[in-house]
């Protein structure tokens, strides 16, 4: 069961993989579902209000923000990019959706962070929200920044945030590497669920796996967010050691925690 506990809840990055993935099931934790991108992605269904904004644009992240109590900030750049995109998006644009939610007094977000955050401690570590952020690129850097600025704006403003380390939310796990940081669709809604429903959030740094046997994460420090994953990676195990090939443990990508992106070189 769902409590529903805002009158109007904002979902940036609604035309995104993730965005599309929420938006059904969102409804359940609202009266009105306010849905923004910065391209369009049609027309609002009910119980739905569609604006469309770009994050770096500050008047049009405040006009998206206005009458809204809670905000589940997916957009953004969410892969390793150019320095460029990234500045606007996702720094430049998580100041501006702060400033906004501090003017019309949103008083909790949940901010995508990323697994990426961390993606320099190796897979044969398992890590807790103490230990110190590791980016493993440009996006990972930004995300460092953006849980940076919302323990800001809770010790001065008071805004409850909950910082979700996201780590590879498919219908499955496509590699090896997911095995350990798989996210269901369904995990991923009650983890929202959780955030915006806890009594007290604080700023708190929760990363988003379900279930899985094999983990990298410890998520003992954000017990008080009340998350319960209840699907699991291990039921595709079988499926995907039969097509991929055993791991080169020489591989950067097999040795650290953010796979691919620790040997991405320079973006231009």
């Amino acid at each position: 069961m769902t409590i529903k506990v805002h009158e109007k809840l904002l979902l940036t990055g609604a035309a995104g993989g993730l965005g599309q993935a929420l938006r059904e099931r969102l409804k359940a934790n609202c009266d009105v579902l306010r849905l923004s991108d910065r391209v369009d992605f049609g027309a609002a269904q009910p119980g739905e209000e569609v604006v469309l904004a770009d994050l770096a644009d500050a008047a049009a992240v405040d006009a998206m923000v206005a009458g809204t109590q809670a905000i589940v900030h997916l957009g953004g750049v969410s892969v390793e990019a150019p320095f460029a995109p990234i500045l606007q998006a996702n720094i430049l644009g998580v100041y501006n959706l702060y400033e906004a939610a501090r003017k019309h007094g949103a008083r909790r977000i949940v901010f995508a962070s990323s697994n990426h955050v961390t993606g320099f401690y190796r897979q044969s570590e398992t890590i807790n929200a103490s230990h110190p952020p590791r980016p493993d690129g440009l996006y990972g850097l930004s995300k460092a920044f953006g849980e940076d600025l919302s323990r800001f704006y809770f010790d001065r403003y008071g805004i409850e945030t909950a910082c979700v380390r996201i780590g590879s939310s498919f219908p499955e796990p496509r590699d090896r590497r997911m095995l350990a940081s798989w996210l269901s669709f369904d995990d991923l809604h009650r983890l929202i669920t959780a955030c915006l429903t806890t009594p007290v959030l604080g700023h708190s740094i929760v990363f988003g796996m379900s279930n899985n046997a094999v983990t990298w994460y410890d998520n003992s420090q954000a017990r008080h967010i009340g998350y319960v994953p209840q699907d699991s990676s291990d039921v595709f195990r079988e499926a995907v050691y039969a097509r991929t090939p055993a791991p080169d443990l020489s591989d950067p990508a097999v040795q650290f925690q953010g796979g691919a992106f620790v040997r991405m070189g320079p973006m231009e």
